[in-house]
Order: C-alpha cells, then sequence, then structure tokens
C-alpha cells in the first residue's frame, strides 16, 4: 500500500499547481477526482474561474451521525518550471519535490486511508480540497464554514509541527491593502497643485506601524507600489500588508484601525480593504476533547500525538474560531514548507495513513 502512496504523490508533484493556475489546477485536479473516485469517494466541485474547489463524499457505512470533516488544499507557491530546479528526488526516507510537504503528501495519506477502510464502519466523510489556500482563500471561506456546521470533527490536513506534533490553534492572518489617490500634477513646473499618493501612502504606514507597536502583532509590508515617472507628483499608490494575531482583541482594534484610517493631506483619498482574512483561533474546550480523543485512537494503534497552537495560519484558522471542534497538522511530517528545502518523510506518510484510518472509522 506504501508504494502506491508514494506513487500517488509522485504523480501529484510533477503535476504542478501554483495558486491561480486555472489550467495548471485543473489537470491536477483531474488525478485526484479520479484517486478519490477510486477510493470509494463521491466527487463535486465547486467552480471558480481560478481553480476549483474539489468536494469529495464518502458515505457513511454503519455508522449515522454527523459527518468528519477533513479540509486540505492542492494549490502550492511554486511557479510551473519549478522541477527543473527542484526535481522529485526519494532517498531513504527523504522525499523531495515542490508541495511535497505543503501538501500533497496529505492528500496522498488521506485516499489511502479511505482506500484501506472501505469494507470497515465509518461514519459520513467529507472533504474539502480548496484551490487557492496559499493566498488566504479567498474564494472558499463560505464553503468551510457551511460544511464545519454541521460536522462531528474538523480536521486540517496541513503539515504537523517539526516531529509530526497537532496543531490546536493558530494565529489570525490578515492581508490588507492601503489604497491612495492622490493629484498628479508636474513635479518641477507646478508641484504645489498635486498631492502625492506616495508622501501619503508612508505616511499612512507609519501611522500603521505605531498602532502595531504596542501590540503582539506581527506586521509584514510585502509589496508597495505607485506612480510612473520622476517627473509627476504620483496619482496612485498602494501597499499590501500581512498581519498576524495571537488575540482576536488585538485583531479588532488594529483592523479597526485600518477601516479608520484618514488622508493627512487635503485632496488626497485612502481606503483600506482585506484581501484576505483568517480570524485568530485559540485552543478552546470543543478542541482539547477533540485532541484527547485523536490522543487516544493513536495510542490503540501504536502511536503518540500531541498538540499545540501554531503560527501560521490556515483553513482551521476558520473552524477553530468558529468553536468547531477542530485539529490540525494531520499531514505526513517532514520539512521546509515553502522553501527550496523542501520535504516529507516516507515514514511519515505511512504513519500518518495508519493515523487517518483510525480516526476516519474511530471519531
Amino acid at each position: 500500500m506504501l508504494s502506491a502512496t508514494l506513487e500517488a504523490l509522485y504523480r501529484y508533484t510533477v503535476c504542478e499547481s501554483p495558486t491561480g493556475d486555472a489550467r495548471a489546477l485543473a489537470a491536477l485536479a483531474g488525478f485526484l477526482d479520479a484517486d478519490a473516485a477510486a477510493a470509494g469517494f463521491h466527487t463535486a466541485r465547486e467552480r471558480h474561474p481560478t481553480g476549483d474547489h474539489l468536494v469529495w463524499t464518502l458515505p457513511a457505512r454503519g455508522v449515522g451521525g454527523d459527518p468528519i470533516l477533513l479540509l486540505s488544499h492542492y494549490d502550492t507557491v511554486w511557479p510551473v518550471g519549478t522541477l527543473a530546479t527542484m526535481p522529485w528526488s526519494a532517498d531513504g526516507d527523504v522525499i523531495r519535490g515542490p508541495g511535497v510537504y505543503d501538501t500533497k503528501a496529505g492528500l496522498a495519506a488521506l485516499l489511502s486511508a479511505a482506500g484501506e477502510i472501505s469494507d470497515r464502519e465509518h461514519p459520513e466523510v467529507r472533504v474539502i480540497v480548496v484551490a487557492d489556500e496559499e493566498i488566504g482563500s479567498p474564494t472558499a471561506g463560505d464553503l468551510v464554514r457551511a460544511e464545519a456546521a454541521r460536522a462531528r470533527a474538523v480536521l486540517g490536513l496541513e503539515p504537523p509541527h517539526p516531529g509530526g506534533g497537532l496543531k490546536t490553534g493558530r494565529r489570525g492572518s490578515t492581508r490588507a491593502r492601503v489604497e491612495v489617490t492622490g493629484v498628479e500634477a508636474h513635479a518641477a513646473l507646478d508641484p504645489d497643485a498635486g498631492v502625492s499618493a506616495i508622501d501619503e501612502l508612508v505616511d499612512q504606514l507609519i501611522r500603521v506601524r505605531s498602532a502595531v507597536a504596542a501590540r503582539p502583532v506581527l506586521l509584514n509590508t510585502g509589496v508597495i507600489a505607485g506612480g510612473g515617472r520622476t517627473n509627476v507628483v504620483a496619482g496612485h499608490a498602494h501597499a499590501d500588508l500581512g498581519l498576524r494575531f495571537s488575540d482576536p482583541d488585538d485583531e479588532e482594534a488594529v483592523l479597526g484601525g485600518l477601516r479608520g484610517l484618514r488622508p493627512v493631506r487635503d485632496g488626497a483619498v485612502v481606503a483600506a480593504r482585506l484581501l484576505s482574512h483568517r480570524p485568530t483561533w485559540r485552543p478552546g474546550p470543543a478542541g482539547d476533547a477533540l485532541l484527547e480523543r485523536i490522543r487516544s485512537i493513536a495510542a490503540g494503534i501504536g502511536q503518540r500525538v500531541d498538540g499545540r497552537p501554531a503560527d501560521g495560519a490556515a483553513d482551521t484558522n476558520t473552524t477553530g474560531a468558529l468553536g468547531f471542534p477542530t485539529i490540525d497538522g494531520l499531514a505526513p511530517h517532514g520539512g521546509g514548507a515553502h522553501a527550496r528545502t523542501e520535504w516529507v518523510s516516507v515514514s511519515g506518510i505511512a504513519e500518518r495513513t495508519a493515523l487517518l484510518s483510525a480516526l476516519l472509522t474511530g471519531l
């Protein structure tokens, strides 16, 4: 069975699938849907121009009640062509390649686990495989919330902590854009007739940084763009911000501050909007109880698992923040997410496949 799982992971990896590349995503979606159908799932899609979200259902066998929901994604941060300089390789326990760890090995392990339980009793299993997770899942939020509302448990197939620890909470993650409109004018002949959108944007970013400085909030100004010519007062400028929150109160205060930005200069127009938003997920009773149940099931197959909160964000932010019982990090262990050193463990794939099989029949 492991050899078949590794063969599937190879096929998924060499079918490169960067976020937003609809053609590349569609090619991988075809492989995934076919393998899901072979494992017993009914397959469907929520269509989007930039990539379809995959929705799989494994009908209940002898167990009633609410379904188990699993969340994963098939987009990666790697552009098509990355394989030329970052090829698939397998050396002992280490497999390398773009997306093997985040998170194509999780998909391969899940489909193998589902195939293993075809003749065993289990509840209904629902799976959402998101197409734009790496940019904050801007089109998947409603789908995730609707499915989680009727699930007995939500399991995230993102990579675990180093060593395999599960994830019991996540920082909130927001991508925001601050946009400024100024007034163009000749920068030498009539500068006072202009209002520089770039100068206004710089002052607004200083304001934002000052507001964040007193709070345990991570702020990264990742993109700045504007203007066009050195002899023209800039009429437009914008900056994209990455914000991470560990406390919902800080999240509310900072995002409220962004919404309340006002121009420093007469004639400038300032606006802020969210490009994506994943709320802060803090550990709570529902997640604690689910972790204990997972620990017990894992112990029954000779595995030991534990969990703690994580800094990164994922679709489980949405379900955990709403209070639904949620645990993430159930993909195989490895390392180098979003780095050219990305790798996943062969033994970790076998371990997680066994754990997923046990969870799908034991939760």
